[in-house]
């Protein structure tokens, strides 16, 4: 217990949660705005965009995490370095920033695919009565199809959120100092403690997610579109 207390006054792990929360809603919010752009286009009448936005969403879907947190954590720096203008942030704050690029890039074709199987749950009828009374294509999107495709959508936006928060851990590969960037200083350093290092994140991660998954679902049955 002594060294288990030594080790919790030396390492702040509350510190290295609120930062994961902080990439999970900051991602979180990218991913939201991005994938709703992404759906509008993947459902355009205009062929370009349907296009590039399923390019997108599958190109996105099918790489590794990993590999997009590296692109902006490494690829984007190196060309920043190589700008003519001078980087004012310290690479701690880059890192930080783009990994919260990179989770909401990732998730933004995740959130994208779940809003377009809400727009395929909006029955044909429905688009179809919208575009008899005059509305053109914005219109019936913004007033018909996207309200009903996120009410739709909450079960699996839900489970893209979960899937988030526990996906920043991914950061820590660029030092961004959140939960699991901690976890492994603290087993490098406190390996006799690996158990109750274990018990400490995993609770911590359970604590942030299991109240996601309750709150959507509860809010899916509540806002659920009786056909």
């Amino acid at each position: 217990m002594e060294r288990l207390a030594q080790m919790l006054g030396e390492y702040n792990v509350l510190q290295a949660f609120w930062m994961t929360v902080q990439l999970t809603v900051l991602g979180a919010l990218g991913a939201l705005i991005l994938g709703t752009i992404i759906t509008v286009m993947r459902v355009s009448p205009v062929g370009v965009l349907n296009k590039a936005a399923a390019f997108y969403t599958n190109v996105v879907l099918y790489t590794p995490l990993t590999l997009i947190v590296f692109f902006f954590a490494f690829g984007v720096y190196i060309k920043m370095q190589l700008s003519p203008l001078p980087l004012s942030a310290p690479i701690r704050d880059h890192n930080f920033a783009m990994g919260v690029i990179a989770i909401a890039v990732y998730h933004s074709s995740l959130v994208a695919e779940a809003l377009r199987s809400g727009i395929n749950t909006v029955p044909l009828g429905q688009a179809e009565a919208a575009r008899a009374i005059g509305l053109d294509f914005g219109q019936s999107l913004r007033e018909v199809l996207l309200p009903q495709a996120f009410r739709g959508a909450i079960a699996p936006l839900g489970n893209t959120l979960i899937a988030l928060c526990k996906n920043t851990t991914v950061v820590a590969t660029v030092g961004v100092a959140e939960a699991a960037f901690l976890m492994n200083s603290m087993i490098e350093f406190y390996s006799d403690l690996l158990v109750p290092i274990f018990v400490i994140f995993a609770t911590g991660f359970v604590v942030l997610t299991l109240p996601i998954g309750m709150v959507f679902t509860w809010w899916s049955k509540k806002a659920a579109v009786l056909r």
